[in-house]
């Protein structure tokens, strides 16, 4: 049998909230240079403190999410600014209670528990595609919601036909 590997790369859409922080920083950063004239060394440490924030927020708001799947297993990363690279999720089929679309009434029961985990590691886009993973791990129970593609989806049904619910 030969192993199955998928790779997706989602982009998360910017929010407003991104862009607001985005301006803030931009602009500090800008009235701390400014202010070098009119406050001396004063105005050094409001630039130092800016440009850590800008070095260590900025790339945090452009995201992309990639999923790797494998013969049953599901990695996502979170990429930040094309750069940055961190395993968010790790996932086995093995251990998957449930998957659907997330509109999905079969969900509805999982949706009200406060004990679940829950991550959205989809685009954010209104007219996105969305799908929930509910997986029963260690800690507890955990909730994804990603955007998987058409062969990640059909190979999921084909290792776990019960759990994984397509309409």
């Amino acid at each position: 049998m030969s192993d199955l590997y998928t790779e997706e790369i989602v982009k998360k859409e910017k929010t407003m909230k991104d862009t607001v922080i985005r301006v803030l920083l931009i602009a500090g950063t800008a009235v701390a240079v400014l202010s070098l004239m009119v406050l001396g060394w004063l105005s050094i440490i409001l630039i130092i403190a800016f440009a850590v924030a800008d070095y260590f927020v900025l790339p945090t708001l452009e995201l992309e999410y990639e999923y790797l799947y494998v013969n049953g297993e599901i990695d996502i990363d979170k990429i930040m600014s094309k750069q940055k690279r961190k395993r968010v999720f790790s996932g086995d089929v093995a251990s998957l209670e449930l998957l659907a679309p997330s509109q999905s009434h079969e969900l509805d029961h999982y949706r009200t528990r406060t004990d679940i985990k829950k991550n959205d590691f989809s685009s954010g886009k209104k007219d996105a595609k969305t799908y929930t993973m509910i997986l029963k791990k260690d800690q507890g129970m955990e909730m994804v919601i990603f955007e998987p593609g058409e062969v990640m989806l059909k190979d999921m049904k084909r290792m776990a036909p019960r759990e994984v619910h397509l309409q």
